[in-house]
């Protein structure tokens, strides 16, 4: 009788999350994916996936929103500001929660923005969830990132910096990855202009994107934790006391979002970890998917 009675109060008893386990507070499908935002250990992540842990795609630490949270955002931004002249125009090909153009509204406040999404959910949740907030200098065009491209070419617009950061790990547009994108891109950039790329640190893809993207811009710098940042410059890449002194030049403002400038440079390394003979990506030869395994 008394175990019978042990069982039913336990039947009746609410079921309490455990300490520290994850809390999704919205979710919502889209066209593209399902949106979903969860909460955990003072931390608010915009995921793609419901294993969230290994799916990040942004997140913003609660008492501390101007700190990155994620490694590769900060070594985006080292590679933004780093590698060449401040930038007075920049291109981010995906949105995220973003956290990248929130702070580079506040460290280069003149800038011209231009923020490509092609899933208005993303950019809704952003807005909702990550405090990301336009202005006139700072807008979000919700369009195919080539689409984009394609078309700021035949308007004859220039970029300082273009920003690629459309990749999740489940799935790559395989267009943002050929050699013919890179090349578009590329002409983009103004004679002292950066592209920064956001991708993937191990994968059977890793030869395929490395030997395309050294095909288009030839050496570039490999910056390497969880996942990996490409930086290249069609003019060729600066010397190690240019990067010192921009490095020290941002120093104080980048501690604000808890980089620290001068334990980054280390990062930056042009010696090749690949297969250098690995086929180069093309629009006709492009199995991102597949090799992304």
């Amino acid at each position: 009788m008394t175990k019978l009675l042990s069982l039913l109060v336990l039947s009746v008893l609410p079921v309490l999350p455990a300490l520290g386990a994850q809390q999704m507070i919205h979710s919502e499908k889209s066209l593209y994916r399902e949106v979903l935002v969860y909460e955990e250990a003072g931390e608010r992540c915009m995921c793609f996936t419901r294993a969230c842990r290994i799916g990040r795609q942004s997140c913003l630490v609660l008492n501390d929103p101007h700190r990155f949270a994620l490694n590769y955002t900060r070594m985006m931004m080292a590679g933004t500001l780093f590698t060449g002249p401040a930038p007075q125009r920049l291109l981010i090909v995906g949105l995220g929660g973003g956290s990248i153009p929130t702070a580079l509204r506040e460290i280069l406040p003149q800038a011209q923005i231009d923020v490509v999404e092609i899933d208005p959910a993303v950019t809704r949740v952003a807005r909702r969830y990550f405090n990301f907030r336009e202005d006139p200098k700072m807008k979000v065009f919700e369009v195919d990132g080539r689409v984009y491209v394609k078309r700021a070419l035949r308007a004859g617009t220039k970029y300082d910096v273009v920003m690629l950061d459309a990749f999740d790990h489940e799935y790559i547009p395989e267009h943002l990855l050929t050699r013919e994108f890179l090349t578009e891109v590329k002409s983009l950039l103004t004679p002292q202009g950066v592209l920064v790329a956001n991708t993937f640190s191990s994968s059977r893809l890793y030869d395929h994107e490395s030997t395309t993207y050294a095909d288009v811009f030839g050496t570039y710098y490999n910056l390497k934790s969880a996942n990996r940042v490409i930086i290249a410059r069609p003019a060729g890449l600066p010397d190690d006391a240019s990067m010192r002194t921009r490095a020290a030049e941002y120093e104080k403002v980048l501690r604000t979002f808890g980089v620290d400038a001068m334990s980054v440079l280390p990062m930056f390394t042009t010696r090749p970890d690949w297969d250098t003979g690995a086929r180069v990506l093309t629009d006709q030869y492009s199995p991102a998917n597949l090799l992304n395994r």
